[in-house]
């Protein structure tokens, strides 16, 4: 039978006779005590009227095991970029994330880089610092993962053959980490040689080369991998999780996403873009409880609120901008400023004010007053500080 019906059964029956000695252990002991935390206002285990130490500290876990995500490519493919793009995403959700960049423990291993030589198949001396660079890196992962409190590392490198993946996904198996591949396939020769200008040539193995001698070298250095280059295949690799990104997004392969953290992940990697685009962000115009100097409510625009979604909606006219797309928050105040635009607009519950819980429409002053302990707690850590009944900052980003 399902053990949480079971539970419930012997905490109001009492333990059934033939049950185990261990089941029966288990089984009977008692809840802790809890305490709820201030700031996040989260319940947690307590001794003696207090946080347990590690417990106060850890923060939300939004994987049940550690997670390694696996680059995969032709150098050239904008691997670290997307690398750092994600790294910073995912710590900005609240995933505690950290890069390993492969390339940058090989520039420490090997002081000056002379050229493409260093990495042709042939060259065993190359070879064997690369490998051990890899093996570094792996080694600082475990760290981080399983000492540190990481929960996601991004393991920056070519990772083009099956056979350092599979040492990759060994390395996994035995400390106990998921495993999630991102490869980048660019068949376009315009983007690859627009990001061999834009960064390979800022990289410090060509701080001294003119810009003609460090594109040679780096075309030919991508020979080198391209003989033993072995793409993630659908065939080969079904049960591995995966994401191939072709043609920066053009088009996408997903494979056996596993988890919540994988899923985000992938959403977040089939909405980056690489183009330029102009992104305004704008407030509402001032609120009639802006004027009374209380936070939250959905009250109206103000007279100056009115003037000044008149002057934006001129503004925005001025600009000539093609293809508008307004978004605006559910709040009255935000839906009165994008109707002065006098263009279609989209509202999202997502863009919604903070919830101030138990002190909306209060006055700053009367949350000092009636709040004194949240008024503190939240001058500690705006970012995290829960508001009673409310939200924190964090709850909207997550």
């Amino acid at each position: 039978m399902p053990s949480f019906w079971r539970l419930e059964r012997e905490t109001r029956h009492g333990v059934s006779a033939g049950m185990s000695s261990t089941e029966d252990v288990t089984m009977a002991v008692v809840p802790r005590e809890l305490t709820q935390n201030p700031l996040h206002k989260i319940w947690m285990p307590c001794k003696n009227g207090l946080p347990e130490k590690h417990t106060y500290q850890r923060r939300v876990c939004m994987t049940n095991c550690p997670t390694l995500i696996v680059m995969v490519g032709l150098p050239a493919r904008g691997k670290t970029y997307i690398s750092k793009k994600l790294t910073r995403y995912l710590n900005w959700i609240g995933v505690p994330t950290k890069e390993f960049n492969v390339g940058q423990y090989r520039r420490e291993c090997v002081k000056i880089y002379k050229n493409f030589e260093f990495f042709r198949p042939d060259n065993e001396e190359g070879l064997k610092i690369r490998r051990q660079c890899a093996l570094t890196a792996l080694n600082d992962v475990r760290q981080y993962l399983s000492v540190e409190g990481g929960q996601v590392a991004v393991f920056d490198a070519t990772n083009t053959t099956r056979e350092r993946r599979h040492t990759i996904i060994r390395f996994a198996d035995q400390n106990g980490y998921k495993v999630f591949f991102v490869e980048s396939v660019c068949e376009d020769p315009e983007v690859i040689a627009q990001n061999i200008v834009q960064v390979k040539l800022g990289s410090p193995d060509y701080i001294d080369c003119n810009t003609e001698e460090a594109i040679q070298d780096f075309m030919k250095r991508i020979k080198c991998y391209e003989n033993s280059y072995q793409p993630l295949d659908e065939g080969l690799d079904k049960e591995l999780s995966y994401i191939k990104i072709m043609d920066v997004g053009r088009r996408y392969l997903v494979n056996r996403v596993m988890d919540h953290i994988q899923s985000r992940i992938v959403y977040y990697l089939m909405n980056i873009h690489i183009t330029p685009r102009s992104i305004y962000l704008c407030r509402h115009g001032e609120s009639e409880l802006n004027v009374q100097g209380r936070i939250g409510g959905d009250s109206g625009l103000s007279p100056r609120g009115k003037e000044f979604a008149l002057c934006l909606g001129r503004f925005i006219q001025e600009q000539n901008i093609r293809d508008l797309k307004v978004w605006t928050s559910q709040m009255k105040r935000t839906i009165q400023t994008a109707e002065a635009l006098g263009v279609p607009y989209e509202q999202w519950k997502a863009l919604n004010e903070i919830d101030a819980g138990v002190c909306e429409e209060m006055m700053y002053e009367e949350i000092q007053e009636h709040y004194p302990l949240e008024f503190a707690l939240r001058d500690q850590d705006k970012y995290r500080y829960r508001y009673p009944k409310g939200e924190s900052y964090e709850d909207l980003v997550q």
